[in-house]
Formats: structure tokens, sequence, C-alpha cells
């Protein structure tokens, strides 16, 4: 995986709150278990028309918005347990997505997948939206080691797994994490084989 300490870009905000895996990538387009692919079906039903036209009034279409961080509603990735989901947005680009609250599921396969859920109050979450809509040209810095976001008018600290924290900084996945351990699990065998 790609290693993830600090970031900056714009944001794109999708003011909506229950958006469940469905929304994500509808079900219909569940027919792989290869990661790669799923892009371009995020929001397949919201991005596009149903003559199959872009949909230019969604967030994602509008070109106002060009960044790779994005901002949700509350209760972002509800619904089914469907991994694809969080391989849909990374498969788009998105690097970062933003929420007041993430379904529980759905924040572990984001993690696992080098896609960084960064949970933060409604109140900054608010405030977020109003700043970006106002000026789509707002920059958002994430700070992994610090564990903060910042932008012009707030800043604020959110909670991660310290080992899903350590994996991300140093681009690990879990096998990754066990090879870099493989001197202490030497040793511990070492010891072991002793008694």
């Amino acid at each position: 995986m790609e290693k993830f300490i600090s970031y900056t870009d714009t944001v794109v905000p999708l003011n909506i709150a229950d958006v469940d895996t469905d929304q994500i990538i509808p079900a219909r387009f569940l027919k792989s278990t290869d990661k790669a692919g799923f892009g371009d079906n995020l929001f397949r039903d919201w991005r596009y028309n149903a003559d199959g036209s872009l949909n230019n009034g969604f967030p994602l279409n509008d070109t106002r918005y060009s960044g790779t961080i994005l901002v949700a509603g509350d209760n972002f990735g509800c619904g089914s347990s469907r991994e694809h989901a969080a391989w849909a947005i990374a498969g788009y680009g998105l690097k970062v997505i933003v929420s007041s609250f993430f379904a529980d599921i759905f924040k572990g396969n984001s993690l696992n997948n080098g896609l960084l859920p960064v949970q933060v109050s409604p109140d900054f979450l608010a405030k977020l939206f109003e700043a970006t809509v106002a000026d789509p040209a707002t920059a958002v810095t994430i700070n992994l080691e610090e564990q903060s976001i910042t932008f012009i008018g707030g800043k604020e600290h959110f909670d991660i797994d310290p080992y899903k924290k350590l994996c991300l900084i140093n681009g690990y996945d879990d096998m990754d994490f066990l090879v870099s351990r493989l001197d202490a699990i030497a040793e511990f065998e070492k010891k072991q084989a002793v008694l």
C-alpha cells in the first residue's frame, strides 16, 4: 500500500446522511473479487442519468470540485458489509473520507484498503461543508501522525486504531506488517525452542 503520513487537497462535498454501501456501489456491479475496476461505477445511480449521461448535479460531476477528499454526511457506509464499497472509492481515486460517523465494517474495510476514514464532530463537519460550498478551492490537510484535520476556519483531532495508523504510515497491509516483524518472530521462536 501507499504510505499515508500527511495529505492536502481540496474536497468534494456530499452532504447526504445515511449513504449505504448499495448507493456507493450498486449490487448489480459486484461481479468480481478483484479490487480493480469498481471506480467506474462508484455512486453509479447518482452519477449517471437513466440514459447513461452524466448527472451534472451530482457533486463528483460538478466541475467546481476536483479534490480527492470526500466529505460526506453522517452515517456513511451503512448497509451491507461489502468490501467492494471501499474498493470503488479507492478505485475512483479518493484518498480520504470525512464524516461524523462511519459504519464499523465500512470503516475497517476502508482502512484495510489504504483509504482513510476521518471521523469528526458534527459541528466540525458542518463548518467544513459551509467552507467548501462557499469556496470550492478550500484546502484540507490530514496529518495522520498528529491525527489532525485542518482547514482555514477549523482544526480537530481524530481517533484511529493504533495498529491501522502504524500500517498506513508505513504503507503496510497485514502481511507486510508480519514480514516487518520477522526478526522479532524468529527471536520469539528461538526462546520457545529452549523452553
